[in-house]
């Protein structure tokens, strides 16, 4: 099933409050927020593109547009100040850059401007350092800081337009001009402003700025310096709001808030809602007032007036100069045709609203009908509003004396009920009136809703429900429970319940036929504010101030999603079933799977600037509607994620039928019967008119033809005079042309003279340059042969010298080689050593990966134990923690043995660090499930009411309980026969080392022997070789003989060595057969313990790891000693006794026998039990 999406569709409001709200994209497109949002809105074709904002945002500030009209630039405040910048020609305006103050700490940016060139950007902070910045954007580089206030507030900055070093700041008391030079920005202008206080300002050419003030004057400041001021408003205006003022009444200073230039001259606000367009004088550098624009009244409101009291905020002049366009404070725009307004510059024009009007307040009501596609809205401006979601227009709309808290759409879409802070009223919509007919005495009536089927309406009176039939207007039913005010009602699909919630955290279903309640869930740490209901009405969905969206079934609560820290605010389902809107605290919607999921798993929307008041789902399951504080309606289109919207049982085909009384037809029929009269009556003038104004014409143009032959006449007349004149042009012509003549020839006789003088003169010159021509070779030649000479010098001995470079440089090369493939051959092995590493270690991590999901499974499904497990876990992780510092111990022992493994300990110890990093997330972990097991906690309140149904199954858990305390008892006791098992290990590998060391002290005394030995050999051939050279004197050779004899040979010799024979193989026998015992009792061990210990063999197999790089490296010396000991046999080999030299290969047997024995130990201590191949090596006697 395809995960359900919203998108937004369409944006009614205006978000106030922000400076500079109101911007021109192009001719048809203007650009401005609304909620956390910038709209894209097309005039002329009615759509809108969104431009979302960030992620937690808390308030925007400000924005800006680039010269070019590509960029925009957002100011917000999100953890801190930050201006992004979107790309427009982009077709979703992707994000360019986010600029931030950097290291200085902003709190917001009031207000920003893009350079002529739209390469840099200026944003001035708040208060109290009111710095400001100048970035080159791109770059996200900081150019120059400068602090432009002490205490008041700056209302704006802007660039030259023709200089981006140039930059205007003006504000309370400040009018300042700074210019951007060496990294800095300083001060050019000095203008004392303290009793000023100005609210905008625009550039008239590269010096002229124009400012407006508070007081509503106008200054022109030019280099700095102040040119001339005036007032916007004339003076007999001023009076009389002065007088105003002084009785009490509302306040009109003309105030000038908003300003811009164009190239007539500019536009600025002189007042609630009036603009002044002023031109500029030919002769003078003044202005003149053309035009005088104003708001026009609203036509179904009380108070005709309130909408020309709006201030203007906003002015901006489409990029042709045909629209001025303005945006209020209530949050209305507002554009008119500038060519329209200068034809009738004798009459008082009127803005028309670029879009459609909308609420000033927060709007506190929403409804939507099953027959047709509208939407109904109430507000605190005291305005009830109809839109239709399909066309995205404002149907009606009509204001009231007082303020609309509550709002309900009856399903035919022809009646609403409005909850007023006086009466509720149930009121017709007619065709273009809304007509109250029928009111209840309910006050302040917070929710209202009618049933689906439309016959019954339900009106919440402060803590009771009431219940009223449309039809005879009686009160049904008066449903009493809640102890405070209810913030939510819904009707069943069926009508035939009614589900309620309140601030006293209760949650109450009501049968709508009885007035019974038959189901209740009572929460009083949560003070509910929005609930509904599924379509089958067997589940509710309630939310309230404890950050959790809850479902409630048969009086339980069944699941509880956490929202975080966010509260929500209400919550809405749709038909289907797929899905859960709910809306936030801070503005944002998410959307929700249904069946909920076990984790916080949602879809995230940003939408309003306030928090969300009403959410409505229509009923074809197409549109999601949500209203907020900010004033601002928002409709949103539910699809899949694959773009296409949710499937409809059936279509819903919109009625059209429209409410209207008779006397308003009779009216309207009367009024189209004066009007066709009226028609026929216009249709007799305008052909009488018609004549009339033929037959003037007529005579206009025989007038015409008269004057036009006169002319003909006068034009031939002249046509002969000019035939004369040119008569006359051709003789003087004539006359010059000669004369011309004459003068070239003289001055061509003159000019060949002074030729021929120069000829001679450059002959001369040239002589003269052919003989230093001549010189200056001959000098070359010699020394061209000078320097030639000198070269080949300089070529010899340089070769000499490149010739034993080249010989060094082969021989280097021939080094380097050697090296590369060393250092190939040494990479090779490390790699296949690492590739081995990983592959063991990725096994059991895929292994462990495998028990925690595991885990993870048992803990979602056993809550109720988490707190016992918890104990037992602690107890592991002490465990652990002995185990480890067990395997530490064992470590140093093996350093104390083996001496050259040092660097590969550095590596053990490396790896010690890892496991202690795993531990620490595990720790983590277990930190994870106490605060889960704090969460339980304080739900303990909630399950006090379960606790007579959970005691009937205390008893069974007790007892599971039990049998779990005795399976730890029994583990306990196998984990001290487990801890008995190592430290007799332990000693035993302390007996073998003691005896490798005697075994040591036994070979180094046999090397002596040899060593020995060798030395009476070395002598006896000495002796040999004196004998020798007796070989033809036999006497003297054997009396040399029996000396040697008697030197060398002893009686006792022969009988030791025997002895000595007899006695190695006896104590080999001994050992081999004491060994062999140990082995057998070691392997019943070890059998016995595997069987016990399988759990914990598992969480051993990672120090098994550890251990095994040891054994890998153990093996690897236990080569390079058998090597040195092969290499020691090639040396003994001159020895001629044998009988020595195989005593001392069955010692080194011995010794390696041992070696292997501890080997084997180790892995059996390490629970790997041995392979059954591995045979024991032969003993040789």
């Amino acid at each position: 099933m395809a995960t359900v999406v919203a998108q937004s569709h369409y944006i009614f409001g205006l978000r106030t409050g922000v400076r500079n709200n109101l911007l021109y994209f192009d001719e048809q497109t203007v650009i401005f927020p609304c909620g956390n949002n910038c709209v894209r809105y097309n005039i002329n074709q009615k759509c809108q593109k969104f431009i979302p904002g960030t992620e937690r945002s808390q308030d925007m500030q400000a924005l800006a547009i680039s010269t070019n009209r590509r960029y925009l630039a957002v100011s917000e405040c999100v953890e801190k100040a930050t201006i992004t910048v979107f790309d427009l020609q982009h077709e979703q305006s992707r994000k360019r850059k986010v600029l931030t103050g950097g290291e200085i700490a902003v709190d917001k940016f009031v207000c920003m401007a893009f350079s002529p060139d739209s390469k840099y950007l200026i944003g001035q902070a708040g208060g109290p350092d009111w710095t400001l910045f100048l970035w080159m954007w791109e770059k996200k580089k900081v150019m120059a800081t400068v602090k432009t206030s002490t205490d008041g507030p700056i209302n704006q900055i802007s660039f030259n337009p023709e200089d981006n070093t140039q930059i205007c700041v003006s504000g309370n008391g400040v009018f300042k001009i700074f210019r951007y030079a060496g990294e800095i920005l300083k001060q050019s202008s000095t203008f004392k402003t303290d009793t000023h206080h100005f609210l905008c300002h625009t550039w008239m050419s590269t010096e002229q700025v124009i400012a407006g003030t508070d007081a509503g004057q106008l200054m022109m400041f030019e280099s700095g310096r102040l040119r001339w001021e005036m007032n916007v408003t004339p003076a007999e205006r001023k009076i009389q709001s002065e007088k105003q003022d002084s009785n009490g009444t509302f306040s009109t200073l003309p105030r000038v808030t908003a300003i811009v230039a164009y190239s007539n001259g500019f536009a600025c606000s002189a007042g609630p809602g009036t603009v002044c367009l002023f031109e500029k004088r030919e002769e003078e550098d003044q202005y003149k007032k053309t035009k005088e624009i104003k708001i026009p009244p609203e036509l179904f409101s009380n108070d005709a007036s309130s909408a020309e009291q709006q201030e203007i905020s906003t002015l901006c002049i489409s990029p042709s100069e045909e629209t001025l366009a303005a945006s209020t404070d209530r949050g209305q725009l507002y554009g008119i045709s500038l060519s329209l307004a200068e034809l009738n510059k004798g009459v008082c024009a009127q803005f028309e609203h670029l879009s459609h009007s909308s609420h000033s307040s927060v709007i506190t009501g929403l409804s939507t009908c099953i027959r047709k596609p509208l939407i109904a809205t109430c507000s605190l401006d005291r305005s009830v509003r109809i839109w239709n979601f399909e066309t995205n227009v404002l149907e009606m709309y009509k204001e009231f004396q007082e303020e609309a808290y509550s709002i309900a759409l009856h399903p035919t879409g022809l009646y609403i009920l409005v909850g007023f802070s006086d009466k509720l009223r149930l009121m017709t919509l007619l065709i273009d009136d809304i007509r109250t007919f029928k009111e209840f005495t309910v006050r302040s009536c917070r929710e209202c809703a009618f049933s689906n089927g439309g016959h019954l309406f339900a009106a919440v009176n402060g803590n009771v429900i009431n219940i009223y039939s449309t039809t005879t207007f009686e009160d049904v039913l008066n449903l009493k429970g809640h102890n405070e005010k209810v913030r939510a009602i819904a009707f069943s699909a069926e009508d035939s319940h009614l589900v309620s919630c309140g601030m006293d955290g209760a949650v109450y279903e009501w049968n709508t036929l009885t007035g019974a309640r038959e189901s209740e869930s009572v929460l009083k740490t949560c003070s509910y504010t929005g609930v509904t209901i599924s379509h089958d009405a067997k589940t509710f969905f309630a939310v309230g101030t404890d950050c959790s969206l809850k479902e409630i079934q048969d009086c339980q609560i069944l699941k509880e999603v956490r929202t975080g820290d966010v509260v929500c605010t209400t919550v809405a389902m749709s038909r289907s079933g797929r899905v859960l809107f709910v809306g936030t605290s801070t503005g944002t919607v998410r959307a929700i799977k249904y069946p909920l999921p076990l984790q916080n798993d949602w879809i995230e929307y940003q939408a309003h600037a306030g928090p969300v008041t009403k959410m409505v789902i229509t009923f074809d399951d197409q549109f999601l509607i949500t209203v907020s504080e900010d004033s601002c309606l928002f409709i949103w289109k539910i699809i899949d994620k694959e773009g296409q919207g949710l499937k409809r049982e059936k279509e819903l085909i919109y009625a059209e039928e429209i409410l209207i009384t008779k006397s308003d037809l009779e009216e309207k029929n009367k009024i189209m019967l004066d009007l066709n009269a009226r028609v026929t009556e216009l249709q007799e003038e305008n052909k009488y008119q018609l004549s009339l104004r033929d037959i003037e014409y007529k005579e206009k143009i025989n007038e015409l033809t008269e004057k036009c032959i006169q002319q003909i006449n006068s034009l031939n007349v002249l046509k002969a005079e000019k035939e004369k004149k040119q008569a006359a042009h051709v003789k003087a012509l004539s006359e010059v042309l000669e004369k011309h003549d004459k003068e070239q020839q003289d001055m061509e006789s003159s000019n060949n003279q002074k030729l021929m003088l120069e000829y001679e003169k450059y002959q001369e010159l040239q002589l003269k340059l052919h003989k230093v021509q001549q010189e200056y070779e001959q000098q070359l030649h010699s020394v061209e042969e000078s320097k030639t000479r000198a070269l080949e010098e300089m070529m010899q001995s340089y070769e000499a010298k490149l010739e034993e470079k080249m010989m060094l440089v082969t021989q280097y090369q021939d080094e380097s080689q050697q090296k590369v493939r060393e250092f190939d051959e040494y990479i090779k092995q490390e790699e296949e050593d690492a590739d081995m590493e990983i592959h063991e270690i990725r096994i059991k991590y895929e292994q462990n990966l495998k028990e925690e999901k595991k885990a993870n499974t048992r803990l979602k499904v056993e809550l109720d134990t988490t707190t016992k497990q918890f104990h037992v876990l602690q107890r592991e992780i002490e465990n652990r923690n002995l185990e480890i510092e067990k395997l530490k111990q064992e470590v140093q022992k093996l350093q104390s043995v083996i001496k050259a493994l040092e660097n590969d300990i550095t590596g053990l110890k490396t790896a010690i660090q890892k496991r202690d990093g795993i531990i620490q997330d595990k720790e983590k972990s277990i930190y994870e499930l106490k605060k889960k097991n704090d969460t339980l906690n304080k739900t303990i309140e909630v399950m006090e009411f379960r606790a007579e149904y959970m005691e009937e199954q205390i008893e069974p858990k007790e007892n599971e309980i039990q049998e779990l305390k005795e399976q730890m008892l029994e583990m306990e006791v196998e984990l001290k026969e487990f801890h008995k098992t190592n430290t007799q290990l332990e000693l035993k590998i302390a007996e073998l080392t003691l005896k490798l060391k005697t075994k040591d002290k036994e070979m180094h005394k046999e090397m002596r022997k040899v060593q020995d030995i060798g030395v009476l050999v070395q002598r006896f051939k000495a002796d040999l070789h004196t004998c020798v050279e007796f070989i033809q004197d036999p006497k003297r050779l054997k009396e040399h003989i029996r000396e040697l004899y008697k030197c060398y040979v002893q009686p006792s010799d022969v009988v030791e060595k025997v002895a000595v024979d007899t006695d190695t193989q006896k104590e080999n026998h001994r050992q081999r057969e004491h060994y062999e015992k140990i082995i057998t009792t070691l392997k019943n061990q070890l059998t016995r313990d595997t069987n016990v210990f399988q759990v914990n063999n598992t969480k051993l197999m990672k120090d098994n790891v550890i251990l095994m790089k040891e054994i890998n490296d153990l093996r690897q010396e236990l080569r390079a000693v058998r090597m040195q000991l092969h290499n020691y046999d090639s040396q003994s080999s001159f020895n001629k006794n044998n009988k020595s030299s195989q005593s001392l290969e069955e010692a080194e047997k011995i010794i390696q026998f041992q070696r292997l024995e501890i080997q084997r130990l180790k892995q059996e201590i390490n629970g790997q039990m041995p392979s059954s191949r591995t045979k024991l090596p032969p003993l040789t006697n």
